[in-house]
């Protein structure tokens, strides 16, 4: 198995992580702003069925991933907001961006790359205004989520989703005031792999005791606080 992770998280957590499979640890330059340029869920975005990866993914990577055996299938969507020679900015950013379990697609569905689309088309699809909706919603088993966007909270729970809704404060994201939940957690069958440490996180008691009524098995990468590294991909 594969563990797909920005380059720069904790080297903890790299090590812990390599127990459960080989790492990747992604870095990019020149294609998107520099604190998601190693973010997995800028580029790769995992459905039931495969992984579809950004067009402007580096090649050492595809060839990394069809060494491996990983089945994969290329996006659309690259620069079609902005010229090539320019660096990605929001909405282009987005494509990839996607909150994916068994049941649902969750996204800024304007923006999602038609590839996705196309590969969930049994997936009950709900649009938010969010459009880095993979980094502030981690997607659970069944109909249950963590979020850090009120806008997301309120649209599922319209939907009839079960979920919380904690706080952004005090998740770091370098360059920023601070990251989010959704980029903080990876999820691989009933394990939640989570960048930090529950207990360095004020709402972590609350997270905790929601994950554990779902009997996930949590695991923390690192003593620290929750980083967002653009989440944890699983292939």
């Amino acid at each position: 198995m594969l563990i797909i992770v920005d380059k720069r998280i904790p080297p903890e957590a790299k090590e812990k992580l390599a127990a459960y499979g080989s790492i990747v640890e992604l870095e990019t330059k020149g294609i998107v702003y520099p604190a998601i340029s190693g973010h997995p869920d800028i580029f790769f975005c995992k459905t039931p069925e495969l992984l579809i990866v950004s067009p402007n993914l580096p090649t050492n990577y595809l060839t990394l991933l069809t060494e491996q055996n990983i089945k994969f299938i290329p996006g659309t969507v690259s620069s079609i907001f902005h010229p090539p020679s320019s660096i990605l900015q929001f909405p282009a950013t987005i494509s990839y961006n996607a909150a994916i379990n068994d049941h649902f697609l969750i996204h800024r569905l304007e923006y999602t790359d038609p590839v996705i689309l196309e590969n969930c088309s049994t997936l009950k699809k709900i649009p938010v205004k969010q459009g880095y909706t993979r980094c502030n919603l981690v997607l659970l088993k069944e109909d249950h989520y963590i979020t850090s966007d009120l806008g997301i909270h309120k649209n599922l729970e319209r939907n009839g989703l079960k979920g919380i809704l904690v706080s952004p404060e005090g998740i770091l994201l370098s360059g920023f005031k601070n990251g989010f939940i959704g980029g903080t957690m990876g999820l691989f069958d009933n394990m939640i792999f989570i960048l930090g440490s529950l207990v360095h996180y004020h709402e972590g008691e609350i997270v905790r005791s929601f994950l554990q009524s779902l009997d996930y098995q949590i695991i923390e990468l690192y003593d620290g606080k929750l980083v967002d590294g653009g989440s944890i991909v699983f292939s």
